[in-house]
C-alpha cells in the first residue's frame, strides 16, 4: 500500500517565535519516532534517541524506523543518536516516550545533564504496580525540585501511524505552571496538530492511564461477539469508573470529558491500531496471554499492568470500579469472561446520575492494605 502523506506542514508559514532551538526525543519507539517526524516536519532542529546503534543508524542514513514505524519514512533532517547525555544538553524541549516501566531509570540518567530551562515533557501513560505513582509522582522524585515547574505531560488520542503521516490529531498537554504548557503548545501545535493545554497533571494522568485498561475490556467484548451496545456500555461505564479515580486523586472531573479522557478512550477503545484494545480482542477469541505476548515483538501494552494498579489504587481509596476489578479477575486470577460478564450485569440497580463522580467519596471502608504514597512535593526555582 503506498505511503500516504498530507503535507499541511510545507504550507505552514512558522515564525521565529514558534519554533524550538532543539527538540530532543528520548525514545526511538513508535510513537517517540511519530513525534520526531511531526517535529522534524514542523522544522524544529530535531535530534532522537536509541538505544540501538543499528536504528540509528538506520534512521540516519535509510530515514526509516523499519522495526517500530514501517511504511513511514523520517524527514532527512531528522538525525540519531545513542549518546543520551550530549542530546540532552543540547536540547531546549526534550520528549520523553520510553514505556512508563522505563520513565523513572530514563529520567534518572537524564537529570544531571539537563539544562536550566529545558522543558521535559513525559509521553508516557500508566501506574506504577508497587508504588501505584502516577509518572508525574516518580519524575518529582527523580527531577531537582529547582525544575519541577519546567516539567510537563503529553497525552490525547493519537496513534502513532497517524502522527507520521501527517493525519490531524489533537493533544492535550499539562504542566503545573500554565506559562510552561503555553511554550509547549506552541512548540508542538503545527498545520496538522493541534494541541489544547490544561493545569490539571492528574486528570490528564489518570485519563491516559486508565483508558488502556479500558480498551482491554472493550477488546474482549469485541472478541467475544458482545456487540456494539456491550462496546457502547463499557466504554460509558468504564469513563465513569476512570473518572471517580481521578476525582480521588484531586484531578478536575471535566479533564476526564476532554481529549486526554473521552477523546483518548473512544480511540483507544475502538482504534484497529490500539495494543491493548487488540490484546483483549485476541483473549476474547481464546488466545492464552503468552502467545499474545510473543507475537507483540516487544511492543508494550501498557493496560495489562495498570489493570492491577488501577484495581490496588481502587482497594486503598475505598472505590468500587466494577469493569476494572472484573478485568483483574480475568488476567490475574483466572476468571472466565462471561462468567465475570454475567456477575457485573447482575449487581444491583443503581442511578446512573452519581454526584461522587465530582468529589471524593469512598463506597466502603478503605482496605487493610498500605494507603498509597504521598505525591512528591512539588516545588519551582527552590
Amino acid at each position: 500500500m503506498a505511503e500516504h502523506h498530507l503535507d499541511w506542514h510545507d504550507s505552514v508559514e512558522r515564525t521565529a517565535s514558534k519554533l524550538c532551538p532543539a527538540v530532543g526525543v528520548i525514545g526511538a519507539g513508535s510513537y517517540g519516532t511519530a513525534l520526531a517526524i511531526h517535529c522534524a516536519r514542523a522544522g524544529h532542529p530535531t535530534v532522537i534517541w536509541c538505544r540501538s546503534q543499528e536504528v540509528a543508524d538506520e534512521i540516519n542514513t535509510q530515514h526509516t524506523n523499519s522495526r517500530r514505524l514501517p511504511g513511514h519514512s523520517c524527514p532527512k533532517k531528522l538525525r540519531a543518536t545513542t549518546d543520551l547525555a550530549g542530546m540532552v544538553r543540547a536540547s531546549t524541549l526534550l520528549l520523553l516516550a520510553v514505556p512508563s516501566a522505563h520513565i523513572a531509570s530514563t529520567a534518572q540518567r537524564c537529570v544531571e545533564h539537563l539544562p536550566p530551562d529545558a522543558v521535559l515533557v513525559c509521553c508516557a501513560k500508566g501506574i506504577t504496580t508497587d508504588t501505584l505513582q502516577t509518572m508525574e509522582e516518580l519524575l518529582l522524585e527523580v527531577v531537582p525540585r529547582p525544575q519541577h515547574c519546567q516539567l510537563a505531560y503529553l497525552s490525547g488520542p493519537s496513534f502513532a501511524a497517524e502522527v507520521a503521516a501527517g493525519m490531524p490529531t489533537g493533544l492535550t498537554i499539562a504542566a503545573r505552571e500554565e506559562s510552561v504548557a503555553k511554550q509547549v503548545q506552541r512548540w508542538l501545535s503545527a498545520a496538522n496538530l493541534r494541541c489544547y493545554r490544561t493545569t490539571d497533571v492528574v486528570g490528564l494522568e489518570f485519563g491516559g492511564a486508565l483508558k488502556n485498561v479500558i480498551a482491554i475490556a472493550c477488546g474482549m467484548a469485541d472478541g467475544k461477539g458482545y456487540g456494539a451496545n456491550g462496546r457502547a456500555m463499557i466504554i460509558t461505564r468504564g469513563l465513569h469508573e476512570m473518572t471517580r479515580l481521578a476525582v480521588a486523586k484531586g484531578a478536575n472531573p471535566m479533564t476526564l470529558g476532554g481529549l486526554g479522557g473521552m477523546g483518548d478512550l473512544i480511540l483507544t477503545c475502538t482504534g484497529d491500531a490500539s495494543r491493548n484494545r487488540t490484546l483483549g480482542y485476541r483473549l476474547g477469541c481464546g488466545e492464552s496471554m503468552a502467545s499474545i505476548l510473543e507475537g507483540m515483538h516487544g511492543a508494550v501494552a501498557e493496560g495489562v499492568a495498570t489493570t492491577r494498579a488501577a484495581k490496588l489504587l481502587a482497594d486503598s481509596l475505598g472505590l468500587a470500579v466494577p469493569i476494572i476489578s472484573g478485568l483483574y479477575t480475568i488476567l490475574y486470577e483466572d476468571a472466565d469472561i462471561d462468567d465475570v460478564v454475567r456477575g457485573l450485569l447482575c449487581l444491583p440497580l443503581t442511578s446512573e446520575l452519581d454526584a461522587r463522580m465530582f468529589s471524593y467519596e469512598p463506597d466502603k471502608e478503605a482496605s487493610s492494605q498500605q494507603q498509597p504514597q504521598q505525591q512528591a512535593a512539588y516545588g519551582c526555582g527552590v
